[in-house]
């Protein structure tokens, strides 16, 4: 199952993908996450030091000049080994949940075209897009893929062949226009599967009738243990409301009408 997170920049979506990728390798799935954001936090808000996070590819100019070349660029390259040569292992969140062993959880840091080294960025992209669509298309393990914030990438196709998408935002009128436009474009990219996430919000909170929004509603509510995490780590794991996530977490799954079943909860 791939699945891609969007939505306006600090609704939250980074967090719920490090959650979910958590749920599931604790359910002994194996899981990429990948940090296409570029806010590249995807990495702490799952648990890493900031001292392990990997250079990002985009700026691995070695790398890009290896696979797509100088001058006469190859657009299409091989990736197959190259997204295991630059990941790096992801620590749990808790236990592996009773009758499971955990699985792998590896993060991909890709980064963005604007913060790849000097030269062409056309072949930086390139390579972003190779590796990305490697994963996405001939992976087996679950790929979760937070998206840089905004519209923008929808625009361009980046996501269009992910199984599903979790449309995040917050409990406001701008964020939520936003979600709908991401909802939009992703319908015209044939990318039906999808769920709105509407983060701090509580079961009472009614929503604007804005067209486009997906049809499903996850409400996460406030947790008084992220607010109080987020001031001394950033990392969004091994929270006391970890039960309450998982419950979230299996939600999601449901909603997105996975082909298998959702892993048993804790």
């Amino acid at each position: 199952m791939k699945i891609a997170f969007a939505g306006k920049g600090g609704a939250g979506k980074t967090s719920l993908a490090a959650w979910l990728g958590d749920y599931l390798a604790r359910s002994g799935e194996n899981v990429w996450l990948v940090d296409a954001d570029t806010a590249l936090s995807l990495g702490q808000a799952s648990g890493l030091d900031p001292s392990l996070l990997p250079t990002p590819l985009a700026e691995r100019e070695d790398i890009i000049r290896t696979y797509i070349g100088q001058g006469y660029m190859s657009l299409n390259p091989e990736v197959s080994g190259l997204p295991e040569t630059l990941s790096v292992p992801l620590p749990l969140g808790g236990p592996a949940f009773a009758g499971r062993t955990a699985g792998d959880k590896k993060l991909l840091v890709m980064g963005t075209v604007a913060g790849a080294a000097s030269g062409c960025a056309c072949a930086a992209n390139a390579l972003l897009k190779s590796v990305l669509a490697h994963l996405i298309l001939e992976e087996r393990a679950w790929v979760l893929v937070d998206m840089e914030a905004g519209v923008e990438h929808l625009g361009r196709g980046t996501v269009a062949d992910v199984d599903a998408l979790v449309v995040v935002s917050e409990p406001s009128l701008r964020s939520l226009h936003t979600a709908a436009e991401v909802a939009r474009l992703a319908e015209g990219l044939g990318l039906a599967r999808q769920a709105l996430a509407l983060n701090r919000s509580e079961a009472g909170d009614a929503l604007p009738d804005i067209a486009g929004l997906p049809g499903h509603v996850l409400r996460i509510p406030v947790l008084p243990g992220l607010r109080k995490r987020q001031l001394s780590s950033g990392s969004v794991l091994g929270l006391p409301e970890d039960a309450l996530i998982n419950a979230l977490c299996a939600e999601l799954l449901r909603a997105l009408a996975t082909e298998s079943s959702p892993p048993a909860q804790a």
